[in-house]
């Protein structure tokens, strides 16, 4: 029961941490060039930390991925560079549409695509049981919700382009669908994370032949797929750098304020990651279902909960904030109904093996003495029947 409670505090606390490692961007210097805050938060949540905790929490990390090999590696390391163009991605997507509309629908995109596509990819003969039904029902639902949040962002930009004082040095409002095609983008791009893990079983089996047993065995695979992350994302920000000719920028006292803030997103985000495998574990064979359920509902609540916070809704009109709303609902609904698909898809002997691993020698055999634990022969009296082999 303890471990239940530790388990979902952990997941609640990890959950917070993702839905708000976005807000400390609010207080950067609007004046800042976009790559000057997101280049060393990059940098940070994808080399630097990963580098710094990785070999502290796992020892001989680097011995696990020789011993994988190339091939082990290749596509992990692949499809994590693709996610680190979806955590770029979403940083714009911040900066163009805010914090409350990017999170939901760059969360549901990540249900989605981050849902079906290991499915599609290992076991596409699974979407005819009843789970794969069901997680298809929670991803058409998850739709919804994106398109839902999608409508409230359109409402949001035309309210505010309306209440918005008009002069003669005003620039047009932009139209609010590149940001909200930008974060869908970045949704798809994310998932490419769980995909990434999806192929991560060989490193997972090497640290477990490595005595890396508990939550830690899916650390391995976590920084592999930050390091591929690393060049997708830093590169870009380079490239920013380099196009815009704001090197410059990091030698004024408003870049170190900046640099501080990217330290403490990047522990955030990585703290998220960490913490959902941490907590997971402590839940037993509740992990893949209501623990996967708990996170990301509650990640998207605080992720919305910091946009209201900040004021983004401020201008935004009732009837925006009323479909804003809807589409959490829905969202949080679509994962209920993805973690239950996800728990039905738990294999019962498994479940059985990992009740037997926590419980190995339940209190009534331990009871029994040697002479009640050997085997009594039953004679057969007269009137039992003998059978063929008998006779």
């Amino acid at each position: 029961m303890l471990d239940l409670v530790v388990g979902f505090a952990i997941l609640l606390f990890g959950a917070m941490c993702g839905g708000s490692f976005g807000l400390p961007s609010k207080f950067v210097s609007k004046d800042l060039p976009w790559e000057i805050l997101w280049g060393p938060f990059f940098l940070f949540a994808t080399l630097l930390l990963p580098l710094a905790a990785g070999p502290f929490l796992v020892p001989g990390l680097l011995g696990i991925y020789t011993k994988v090999g190339f091939l082990g590696l290749l596509l992990p390391f692949v499809f994590g560079f693709l996610w680190g163009l979806g955590s770029m991605t979403l940083g714009l997507s911040f900066a163009f549409i805010g914090l409350s509309l990017a999170y939901g629908i760059n969360y549901g995109g990540q249900i989605i695509v981050g849902s079906i596509g290991p499915m599609l990819i290992h076991t596409p003969e699974k979407f005819q049981t009843t789970s794969g039904i069901v997680i298809l029902i929670g991803v058409a639902v998850c739709l919804v919700g994106v398109v839902i949040c999608g409508r409230a962002g359109m409402l949001k930009a035309a309210n505010e382009a309306n209440n918005a004082p008009v002069t003669e040095n005003d620039k047009p409002k932009k139209s609010a669908l590149p940001g909200l095609l930008l974060a869908l983008v970045s949704g798809v791009l994310c998932a490419c994370y769980a995909i990434a893990f999806s192929f991560a079983d060989a490193i997972g089996k090497t640290a477990e032949a490595a005595a890396i047993v508990d939550w830690r065995n899916s650390l391995p695979a976590t920084c592999l797929i930050l390091f591929g992350g690393f060049f997708s994302s830093c590169l870009y920000c380079v490239m920013k750098l380099n196009q815009n000719k704001t090197w410059k920028c990091f030698l004024s006292p408003r870049a170190v304020v900046a640099i501080v803030i990217a330290l403490i997103m990047a522990v955030l985000h990585d703290a998220a990651v960490t913490l959902f495998g941490f907590g997971a574990s402590k839940l037993g064979t509740l992990g893949v279902s209501v623990g996967y359920t708990v996170f990301m509902a509650f990640a998207i609540i605080v992720g919305n909960f910091n946009g209201f916070l900040t004021g983004e809704w401020r201008n935004a009109g009732r009837m925006a904030v009323r479909w804003v709303y809807t589409g959490i609902i829905v969202l949080v609904i679509a994962v209920c109904i993805l973690g239950l698909g996800r728990g039905l898809d738990a294999p019962p002997k498994q479940q059985e093996q990992q009740q037997k691993q926590q419980d190995p020698v339940p209190a009534a055999e331990e009871n029994k003495t040697e002479e009640d634990a050997q085997p009594q022969e039953i004679e057969p009296g007269p009137e039992t029947p003998q059978t063929n082999d008998e006779l």
